[in-house]
């Protein structure tokens, strides 16, 4: 999995230098909030965020972190939804998306046991990942993307209806977030 490149083409998706009235997350560059910038050691003016400091914010904390690179190691595909879904509403949604996924595709723990929705990949969510492939095969991941898909589309719509100002994002974030 080329994680450079999936950083490469969130960074050109989020694009440069944003400050929208509605959303509350402040000022961004290349999607990294500024608090988050601070957080990570940047003290310049959010026009200026390197894009070589935001890929590494990316990297750091929203691909090994979760550590979506150990799921990428089982399924490319996924481990980038996760990625882009985790930059966009945070690693512990995405991972929890994945984790009731994988409950609700248990066959009622006939496969695996139920996750605990806690939004950490940790060795329990790999073996069920583990176990949901060996029993489902090359058709699981698809499967798991539409069901991350459809928990994601879910959220999105639930975000513009409790606060009307995000109804300025819903159309951005269902044509170029999901699928």
């Amino acid at each position: 999995m080329d994680v450079d490149r999936l950083i490469d083409e969130l960074i050109d998706r989020e694009g440069g230098y944003v400050n929208h009235p509605a959303d509350r997350g402040g000022p961004t560059r290349f999607g990294i909030t500024e608090a988050v910038a601070r957080a990570h050691g940047y003290g310049g003016v959010m026009t200026s965020l390197p894009r070589e400091e935001a890929a590494a914010i990316y990297r750091r904390l929203y691909w090994l972190r979760p550590k979506f690179d150990a799921v990428a190691e089982r399924a490319p595909k996924l481990a980038a939804e996760l990625f882009d879904t985790g930059a966009n509403m945070g690693p512990a949604v995405a991972t929890t998306f994945l984790q009731r996924a994988l409950t609700a595709l248990n066959r009622n723990g006939q496969d695996y046991p139920d996750l605990v929705p806690d939004g950490r990949v940790g060795p329990a969510t790999l073996a069920a990942l583990d176990s949901f492939f060996a029993k489902r095969g090359s058709t699981g991941e698809t499967v798991l993307l539409r069901a991350i898909e459809a928990l994601q589309g879910e959220r999105y719509l639930r975000l513009a209806e409790r606060r009307p100002a995000n109804e300025a994002f819903l159309y951005g974030w269902l044509a170029n977030r999901i699928g």
